[in-house]
């Protein structure tokens, strides 16, 4: 009998282990593609800077909060106090601190507290121009104000707020664009909020990232990334924050962005990578792959998720569990003529809410240079897959392609659409699968 008993409970457990269900463990997930996610990525524990080492208050070094003293140096040197000492965490306190660009080193830990905000210059003389990365370029070109370049395990935490102080900014970029219309989004001076280049186990969590001056928080070659409950905004109105993109994952793999609210004056989450004819072959540049998207919520932005403009292949992306209520578009579809792009093995589920579009799928022309090629490149998405979505939009999917523009291998499933243009042109997707797809109370078929 306790024999029996025995082989019993070892055919328990077996059953168990292969279909990913254990007292221990949670379900086994997989990615598009149907490789594992990690469970490590999805694991939402909060950092407590208890554990992260010693805490250093700006303010102990010379840090005045009242909003008009440039706090620059004293900020840095707290940084670099706790960098030779071999780490900790620098605590920004109530009142408003202005600074000018501040670099983290390894170890080092920023923290900004409930009443605390750091607080960008308008001035861009206080970033001076350094090698860095921008629109799928690696150039010379303004940092952050917070800026941490080869540090891993970097952190932010706190409930407080880092604001760009971005309306100078932006003002001078509709004046030149008023002079221009034709000018780049680089002709006019401008920093960005957050950059965080080549660092492994980044988390940020918890902090208000407000107006930017440009992107508001750029990740380039990073791997084990969370983005974890952060509200980041930038106004549409009375002045719009033009190319103020919520979160740009360039080049990088192992992303969770979970919990976030995202309303801003460009696209929320765009995934980066490379421009140019022969972008693919540069160095610089790399494909992002296993980028998780969750529990998320967008207000107004052009784009809830892009693949583009600067990019030139995207894997394994998932955007799920989301709420969109005022998004231009669900999930943009940037299809690069001049650059080699393939995005694939693309999930979006569910999705609820209201937006202007679901799928938005055409080319994109936007200083476009096939810097002498006769013909475009091919851009390709292939195995896309839309499902579980109840959505009130004006467009159900817009889509052009041209003879160098592939979509293939897309899959609407379980959708409840209410939209004034419902319709979808099928003969412009390759492999075309519909189930259960209901557009204004008809069927799809």
């Amino acid at each position: 009998m306790k024999n029996t008993l025995f082989l019993l409970a070892i055919f328990t457990l077996s059953v168990q282990i292969v279909s990913g269900q254990t007292h221990d463990k949670k379900p086994i997930e997989y990615f598009p593609d149907g490789t594992e996610i990690p469970q490590s990525l999805t694991d939402t524990t909060k950092i407590n800077i208890d554990k992260l080492g010693v805490q250093l208050v700006v303010t102990d070094f010379g840090a005045v909060g009242d909003g008009k003293t440039l706090n620059t140096q004293s900020i840095q040197k707290t940084i670099d106090q706790a960098a030779s000492k071999g780490g900790g965490v620098i605590v920004i306190p109530k009142g408003l601190f202005l600074t000018g660009a501040l670099f983290f080193k390894p170890g080092t830990h920023l923290h900004v507290s409930d009443d605390g905000m750091l607080l960008g210059s308008d001035d861009i003389a206080n970033f001076p121009i350094m090698p860095s990365r921008m629109e799928g370029r690696s150039l010379d070109y303004f940092p952050a104000v917070v800026n941490a370049y080869g540090v891993d395990g970097f952190t932010i935490t706190g409930k407080g707020t880092i604001d760009g102080n971005g309306l100078k900014y932006w003002e001078a970029f509709w004046q030149r664009r008023a002079e221009n219309p034709k000018c780049t989004n680089l002709e006019v001076s401008r920093p960005r909020l957050v950059f965080i280049q080549n660092s492994k186990n980044v988390q940020l969590q918890d902090v208000k990232l407000h107006n930017s001056g440009f992107w508001t928080t750029h990740l380039y070659r990073c791997s084990n990334v969370k983005l974890l409950n952060l509200h980041i905004f930038s106004p549409a109105a009375p002045v719009k924050a033009p190319s103020t993109d919520a979160i740009d994952i360039d080049a990088c793999s192992n992303v969770l962005v979970n919990g976030c609210y995202m309303e801003v004056n460009d696209d929320a989450v765009a995934l980066k990578g490379g421009k140019g004819v022969s972008a693919d072959t540069d160095p610089t540049n790399g494909p992002n792959q296993n980028i998780i998207i969750q529990n998320c919520t967008f207000g107004f932005c052009h784009s809830a998720v892009t693949c583009g403009s600067e990019s030139i292949h995207n894997r394994n992306i998932i955007m799920r569990n989301c709420k969109v209520n005022g998004p231009s578009r669900v999930f943009w579809l940037k299809n690069r003529g001049d650059t080699p792009q393939l995005y694939e093995y693309i999930l979006v589920e569910n999705i609820t809410g209201k937006a202007d579009r679901l799928l938005f799928a055409k080319p994109w022309t936007q200083f476009f240079d096939l810097q002498g090629r006769e013909k475009p490149l091919l851009s390709t998405s292939d195995h896309v897959v839309f499902r579980n979505i109840e959505l009130t939009c004006q467009i159900f999917a817009d889509i052009e392609v041209s003879e160098y523009d592939k979509l293939k291998n897309f899959t609407f499933e379980n959708l409840k659409i209410t939209a004034e243009k419902g319709e979808l042109n099928k003969s412009l997707i390759e492999g075309l699968t519909l189930k259960n797809v209901a557009v204004n109370g008809k069927l799809v078929d």
